[in-house]
């Protein structure tokens, strides 16, 4: 029997207002009072003098950890650092991070295409699972539409690289990118951003926070505004290309009526307007120039509202918390696209997607005596209604189609850290999944669907379930507060799905099976007093029935796409970070990646020549890069007593990948280097800082068309950009 999205939310609200009920009953004492979530890093002050500690919450614990003591490979971005990059969006700290990739996939502006550890999607289509996936405040976010939002109001950024079957499930393959909003403060505090960046793109933010009852009711409010007067130029017509207006308002409450008992309510509304992708062709420009000729700017028009609930409640039993994390979200996105990248009418696209989604999950984290426990259930709702059309060879031909999928996953989890001895910890866990997805497809032909109510005539409808049981087993051992080693051993689960780009008329739009992964991993994490920082891990990894999608040019439609269970593969590698101090104000870091993969075994026929043999298990794994490395050194001086002068130079390098399965599309290998100047006197900061100064043209997308040699849709990112910023904190 599939319960709901509306009996599981009437279940949660009363769980919760059951858990405040015995709270506010509870007459001992609370071990300790219910704190904030803490900072990312020490304080300014502090860090001047030492390495600061940075906590991660990945770990699911009563209370957020320190990185080095997590038995995983994961990199944190504080508020801090966010604002040192002057990073705008997720991708921003893509090349920051080792062995990871987080781009948008172009045909849609702001939809994800990332990849960690050479496993990721190429597709837009939403009813495709990603491998990495984004969680905001707690709640997974179930389509890769408008997950590429700027970062402003975030108080931290974990990436985890590797399988998260057990605490984050949900088809977390290949990793998860956490993110982490501020939480209203019970002290007042003002958070206001100026900017201007070559576009002319004009940014203004401001957050304010504090009491509305001293003690018991604190309030936050953020509002973001964005207005980008497109940094390319259109060979076309000589217009400017790329323009984007973006509103994103979150206001927020955080109740504590009593020490042991917390309530956060967060609601965000987000607005984007602005033109399509700015999509280069590599049959009519260089793979390094910025290029663009193109008849049809495109257009995006994306509107979303979540809403999310989080109550911790401190109980005595085993000195625990008991968290309830619940979470909607409505997306609505329409977007137009100039897919032939050319003056011509060959392709041109437009995708409508209408996504709806509840969550829940409960939990408890406890001590008991050497045993550490977190244990909860988890649910989640999703409703996607996508409708695509083709506009072909100058209007002659017009195509439709779409889906409609509804979605309920459930899962059970716990996990336990075992302290054998003070240096010894044994770690053990397991989630169980089930998914059930049910599906109305319309293949793409003429009257399809009707692009502006999403309504599809359905020519194929099937339902279909699958079931995961993910365990994990690691080690720990800390000989002293400086040094820990771990290995562990995990299973990843991404469950089955349907492709609602069905073009093929000789090929099912699905089912295709679920995939499995089996994943190694060791590791240390080593301090030197308080002055360097040394992590690094190795990895392994078996995925059996790959999903993937096998892209074919195909005249006049443009590309035939088919999802399927394409291979068995192999990926290793090793990967490491280093953060010195060497002494007050200068801070060096580093970063490398290295990742290796390999076909094992082969059922589809990849390079579409109508046979597997040698020449399909020598082709390389789409998007990955088999080097990235890199690093930064920062300088802050106090001029005076309240004044300040900070400057960093930070330089990456990612090797080139191939975009898709054939190894027909490459993403050429870039090196991003960025540099920041900033003067602080009292609240002030005025900064000045270049991104990309070295002018790399990088796509996240290089998908081959028939329609002229070399003919490509290369979606572009921006090159170089400078900018000037204006901060007021109090």
């Amino acid at each position: 029997m599939i319960i709901t999205y509306k009996a599981w939310l009437q279940c949660g609200i009363a769980a919760s207002l059951l858990l405040a009920q015995q709270a506010e009953a509870q007459t001992q004492p609370p071990s300790q009072p219910m704190t904030q979530t803490p900072a990312d890093t020490a304080t300014p002050d502090a860090a001047q003098e030492g390495l600061g500690d940075i906590v991660v919450t990945a770990s699911k614990r009563a209370d957020a950890q320190n990185v080095q003591d997590v038995p995983f490979a994961v990199t944190a971005f504080g508020t801090a650092q966010l604002e040192e990059q002057h990073v705008r969006s997720i991708q921003g700290i893509s090349f920051s991070v080792p062995n990871a990739s987080l781009e948008s996939v172009g045909t849609t502006p702001g939809y994800a295409n990332f990849s960690i550890r050479g496993l990721g999607i190429n597709s837009s289509i939403p009813s495709i699972d990603p491998t990495v996936g984004v969680f905001v405040d707690g709640i997974y976010l179930g389509v890769s539409a408008g997950v590429l939002f700027d970062t402003f109001d975030l108080a931290g950024v974990e990436v985890l690289r590797g399988p998260q079957g057990l605490l984050f499930g949900r088809n977390v393959t290949g990793g998860a990118v956490v993110l982490r909003t501020t939480t209203p403060s019970d002290t007042l505090r003002i958070d206001a951003k100026l900017g201007l960046s070559t576009g002319l793109e004009k940014r203004a933010a401001a957050s304010i926070t504090g009491p509305i009852v001293k003690g018991k009711l604190d309030a936050k409010l953020a509002v973001y505004y964005n207005n980008d007067n497109g940094w390319f130029r259109n060979d076309f017509d000589g217009k400017k290309i790329g323009k984007n207006e973006t509103l994103i308002i979150r206001p927020a409450l955080r109740f504590t009526p009593s020490d042991d008992f917390e309530l956060i309510l967060r609601y965000e509304h987000g607005r984007i307007r602005g033109d399509g992708p700015v999509a280069s062709n590599h049959g009519l420009y260089p793979r390094d120039s910025f290029g663009v000729s193109i008849n049809y700017p495109g257009f995006i028009t994306s509107d979303w509202d979540q809403a999310i609930a989080e109550t911790n409640i401190d109980v005595g039993f085993g000195n625990g918390k008991i968290t309830n994390i619940m979470g909607y979200r409505a997306l609505d996105n329409d977007s137009g696209a100039d897919v032939d990248a050319s003056p011509l009418t060959l392709l041109h696209s437009r995708n409508h997607t209408k996504q709806e989604q509840f969550s829940d999950e409960l939990r408890y984290a406890g001590s008991f005596g050497k045993i550490d426990v977190t244990t909860g259930l988890y649910y989640f709702w999703q409703d996607i209604n996508y409708a695509e059309e083709r506009i072909l060879s100058n209007g002659a031909l017009i195509v439709s189609g779409g889906g409609r999928q509804e979605q309920n996953t459930y899962g059970v989890f716990g996990s336990v850290d075992w302290h054998l001895t003070d240096t010894l910890t044994l770690n053990v866990g397991a989630r169980y999944s089930a998914e059930h997805k049910a599906v109305q497809i319309a293949s793409i032909r003429a009257n399809g669907c009707d692009l502006d109510t999403v309504n599809c005539a359905f020519d194929f409808r099937s339902k279909q379930d699958w079931h995961g049981f993910t365990p994990r087993l690691g080690v720990q051992y800390k000989p002293t507060d400086a040094t820990q080693v771990y290995a562990s051993y995990s299973k990843g689960f991404r469950s089955g799905g349907y492709n609602f780009r069905n073009l093929n008329p000789n090929v099912d739009p699905g089912p295709f099976d679920q995939e499995g992964q089996d994943a190694y991993e060791v590791g240390i994490k080593q301090e030197f007093g308080r002055f360097a920082r040394v992590n690094i891990a190795g990895f392994y990894s078996t995925i059996d029935n790959v999903q993937r999608e096998i892209q074919t040019p195909a005249p006049p439609f443009g590309i035939f796409q088919i999802i399927t269970n394409a291979a068995n593969v192999r990926i290793q590698g090793v990967e490491g970070e280093l953060l010195v101090r060497p002494f007050k104000g200068l801070t060096i870091s580093g970063q490398f990646g290295y990742t290796d993969g390999k076909y094992q075994k082969i059922f589809a026929d990849l390079n579409n020549d109508r046979v597997i043999d040698a020449k399909d298990f020598a082709l390389k794994l789409p998007r990955l890069s088999p080097w990235s490395y890199g690093g930064s050194i920062a300088y802050a001086h106090t001029v005076a007593a309240d004044t300040s002068l900070e400057g960093r130079v930070g330089a990456n390098y990612r090797d080139a990948s191939f975009y898709n399965d054939q190894n027909t599309g490459l993403l050429r290998a870039a090196t991003m280097v960025d540099a920041n100047l900033a003067l602080s006197h009292g609240p002030y900061k005025l900064s000045v800082y270049g991104t990309n100064l070295l002018n790399e043209a990088t796509f996240g997308t290089d998908s081959p068309l028939p329609f002229f040699a070399g003919s490509t849709f290369s979606p572009l990112n921006k090159g170089r950009v400078y900018g000037v910023e204006l901060q007021f904190k109090f």
